[in-house]
């Protein structure tokens, strides 16, 4: 049997079996055995299995990083910005389950929600040669689109309102999310809406505004709306202490996340005595998990993350179905107790 050298150590207790020394293992060519790992390649049953027992001795896999730098990398990159929030954790776990299960690298660049950050993650997408990359957070600028594009990068964008041509746009419909809100809060007889919102004006958070407002104008309804900071528990609880520190408060309030919601309703009970839904009647948006907790049973609306994850698998197998136009998908209306079913 052929000598095989030891394996080349490139730091401290870290050894790695390179292609050459499986060939020498097995007594063939550095080709044969790039040819045994390669769908669809020519090679001989007998060198196959020669190569595959020396692979198997060695403990030998192949390096598709490295392959990538010749083809390409299957590598997708998710651009993401506030990762801890728990709607956008769940959305990045889906994605990262869904993309791994069809054989996709998945990459999750950390980024801020500015232009300039988005801008350099997307810079490093193609450092890194990733055959596509999906915006979850920002708006990166049309020019750097057209790079990612023109250097072969597939661009998918997530809840975001540009429209930049030769790159997806895929969206949750939040204009049907607020007008099912106002219909929820009118049919439990509320007569003072409110609606808690940030100062970031994001997409989705503005069509969710805009939605309910109009709604609420078309029935006859005033709408108190109140900014605070980023969605958040604490910027929830702070709208409700602005609200109800003013005169005819609300009996009824559509918080366009449910982190606005929860902060929102333990402040109205703790801080003003409020019965949630007996005095007051309040709807979410994302459905997360702290919204089924008992101590909340948060009437809200959950985003159809497998489904937004199946289209992603689908346009990355099907790249030529994309377009600029933005496909949107209804969220589900999750009815709790914290609305009543009906008017008193």
């Amino acid at each position: 049997m052929p000598k095989t050298a030891a394996p080349k150590t490139d730091a401290p207790g870290r050894s790695f079996v390179s292609a050459r020394m499986v060939a020498e293992r097995a007594g063939v060519s550095r080709s044969a055995v790039s040819r045994t790992f390669t769908d669809g390649a020519s090679v001989s049953e007998p060198t196959r299995r020669k190569v595959l027992d020396a692979a198997a001795a060695l403990g030998y896999h192949v390096n598709h990083l490295a392959r990538g730098l010749r083809e390409r990398s299957n590598i997708v990159c998710l651009v993401v910005a506030n990762l801890t929030t728990p709607v956008r954790a769940q959305l990045v776990d889906v994605l990262t389950r869904k993309l791994q299960a069809s054989g996709k690298i998945t990459m999750v660049i950390n980024t801020e929600t500015d232009t300039d950050s988005v801008s350099r993650a997307l810079r490093q997408t193609l450092n890194y040669r990733a055959d596509a990359t999906v915006v979850l957070s920002g708006a990166p600028p049309a020019s750097l689109i057209e790079t990612c594009l023109a250097n072969g990068q597939q661009v998918i964008l997530i809840n975001r309102d540009e429209r930049l041509s030769g790159s997806s746009n895929l969206g949750v419909d939040n204009g049907m999310a607020g007008r099912e809100a106002l219909f929820l809060l009118k049919r439990a007889g509320c007569q003072r809406l409110g609606l808690v919102t940030s100062n970031s004006h994001t997409a989705s958070l503005v069509e969710r505004e805009t939605a309910f407002v109009r709604a609420a104008k078309e029935a006859g309804l005033p709408v108190a709306v109140t900014e605070v900071g980023p969605s958040s528990y604490q910027e929830g609880m702070t709208a409700a202490r602005l609200v109800f520190g003013r005169s005819n408060a609300p009996d009824g309030v559509f918080c366009v996340t449910d982190l606005f919601a929860l902060g929102f309703m333990d402040s109205a009970r703790n801080d003003f005595s409020l019965s949630i839904p007996e005095d007051l009647c309040v709807i979410g948006f994302d459905n997360i998990e702290q919204a089924g907790w008992s101590s909340y049973n948060l009437t809200t609306f959950a985003q159809p993350m497998d489904q937004i994850a199946d289209m992603v698998v689908g346009l990355l197998r099907q790249p030529e179905d994309g377009g600029t136009a933005r496909k949107l998908v209804e969220p589900t209306p999750i009815w709790r107790q914290s609305v009543r079913p009906v008017a008193r």
